[in-house]
């Protein structure tokens, strides 16, 4: 997929224009937000304060991902493991995918919540969204992983077929905090994505780390295997 976009660069903290011709959009892109707790710890905070500092991030990337006409992103909340932390931490980033995913639902967007509801660490505050919301819109589609599990989503099956079978292949998958892993995301939907790893942790997001992805994919060779 091939537009013309114009994307806005910091050079010696003067905002230039740049407008680049041809680009590759990857038309999905997945985010795995890493690296709240430790920028907690390295602010002065509890790991707890961490979550809710990753708020604002995920509409900036969701914006960014509008800006260059990206069809689909998923998002990475929280797995099944990662309730098997302290009480405190699991209470706090379950707070903040319930208020991500809130925010996210006012914007003009298709959005899907994929996890395993049976569990009594899946938000029912969420449930209502675990049906596409306005899928004639034409917006964007997002997709937000809660309580997920790929042993649940390859094993579980559903209807005869992963339960994520609504969720398309992944081009790209950005991810912050320095981690080079997947750490069980998507593992079907990520057979073939490029993964683009930033160093700075998911609070401290800047639209150019989102442009420096979008520059990175133009030098991927894209077969798909072929």
């Amino acid at each position: 997929m091939k537009k013309l976009v114009i994307i806005p660069n910091i050079v010696k903290n003067e905002k230039t224009v740049i407008v680049m011709a041809n680009l590759r959009i990857p038309k999905h892109i997945g985010i795995i937000p890493d690296g709240n707790r430790r920028w907690a710890l390295s602010n002065g905070m509890k790991k707890t304060r961490g979550y809710e500092f990753g708020l604002g991030p995920g509409l900036d990337v969701l914006k960014a991902a509008r800006k260059y006409g990206v069809e689909e992103i998923t998002f990475y909340g929280f797995t099944k493991d990662n309730c098997k932390r302290p009480k405190q931490q699991v209470d706090s980033f379950t707070k903040a995918c319930i208020d991500a995913i809130k925010l996210i639902a006012d914007e003009d967007v298709s959005l899907l919540v994929i996890g395993d509801t049976s569990s009594p660490c899946f938000p029912k505050e969420l449930l209502v969204y675990t049906t596409r919301t306005n899928i004639n819109s034409g917006g964007i589609k997002v997709n937000f992983l809660v309580n997920y599990s790929w042993k649940w989503d390859l094993f579980g099956k559903k209807n005869g077929s992963i339960y994520s079978s609504d969720i398309s292949r992944i081009d790209m998958i950005i991810r912050w905090g320095g981690r080079m892993r997947l750490s069980g995301f998507l593992p079907v939907q990520s057979v073939y994505s490029d993964m683009y790893v930033i160093e700075d942790m998911w609070p401290e997001y800047e639209d150019e780390h989102f442009d420096m992805a979008i520059k990175w994919y133009q030098n991927q060779d894209v077969t798909l295997g072929g």
